[in-house]
């Protein structure tokens, strides 16, 4: 599975990585501290009596795992995925942790189908916002994950939190959270609030900013569109996580100024009704809801 998902990110990127010999996969792994230099020489030893792959010798051994030799491979094809304890981010962002694991991999679908229905259709479109009926469907949770996904592909990606009531992005990255979006649609900061996530290639993040007494009109004003058009020349992707839309209008307002939204609804929690709702308003709203997605973690 990992070699074909390796194999799919070469292939999008239009240029074959060089192939790691077997001392630079045991240096990366050395460089990691997954392995000693007194380990790695015996893995080489191994290898050469046995005739078999260094991973396979390493495992033989006791002195490699299977994520061991994912992590090698994931740096040869520019693949960043974070260990745990080494980094701000917080263990939710799972596409950051375990971009192998089986929830990952169905987020990835996700992604693909994104891909396919929305940003591959058009150059024009490359914002869209992440909506949510009800609160606790997931809906950050989901546009972490999928900002983490779209960056991997090579995506210049921008991940905004809309939501100034009850804000998360920033603690999920792990970062400040004193400028943001409600000081750049105040006109008290610049674009220039926007974190570079230094760990996780071709990612960034706008936080929501101090918590305003108007959210609704912030994102109303003539600034927030204007803000989108210009981070468009800068990001392939722009992904906006919205407060719910049962408490509050934001969501649509932020919505129709990004043009489309992904519904987020979380099994066995989520009121048929109120997603419906959710759906309608947004459609007389003059927004396109590219799909709906049914959160089960």
């Amino acid at each position: 599975m990992l070699r074909n998902q390796l194999q799919d990110a070469a292939r999008l990127q239009h240029v074959p990585p060089p192939r790691l010999t077997s001392s630079q996969i045991g240096s990366i792994l050395v460089d990691s501290g997954r392995l000693t230099a007194d380990e790695m020489q015996r893995i080489l030893r191994e290898q050469h009596v046995g005739r078999q792959r260094f991973g396979d010798a390493g495992i033989a051994l006791g002195l490699l795992t299977s994520a061991d030799i994912d992590f090698a491979l994931s740096n040869q094809f520019s693949y960043p995925y974070l260990i745990r304890g080494q980094s701000n981010v917080s263990e939710d962002v799972i596409a950051a942790y375990d971009p192998f694991s089986k929830k990952v991999e169905a987020l990835r679908a996700l992604r693909s189908q994104l891909v396919m229905r929305w940003f591959g259709v058009s150059e024009k479109r490359s914002a869209m916002a992440i909506t949510s009926a009800e609160r606790g469907d997931g809906r950050s949770f989901i546009a972490a994950n999928l900002a983490v996904l779209f960056s991997q592909l090579g995506q210049r990606t921008l991940l905004i939190d809309a939501d100034m009531r009850n804000p998360s992005q920033h603690r999920l990255f792990g970062i400040e959270n004193r400028c943001g979006l409600s000081s750049i649609l105040s006109g008290r900061s610049s674009v220039a609030d926007v974190h570079r996530i230094a760990s996780l290639v071709d990612l960034s993040i706008l936080p929501s900013g101090a918590t305003p007494p108007n959210p609704q009109e912030l994102l109303g004003r003539a600034a927030f569109p204007h803000m989108l058009r210009e981070f468009g020349t800068e990001f392939d992707v722009i992904l906006i996580d919205t407060p719910p839309d049962h408490e509050y209008a934001d969501s649509q307002t932020a919505a129709a100024r990004a043009g489309s939204a992904l519904v987020v609804a979380r099994k066995d929690i989520s009121h048929a009704g109120a997603i419906g709702n959710l759906v309608d308003s947004m459609k007389h709203a003059g927004v396109m809801v590219v799909g709906a997605v049914l959160n089960e973690y």
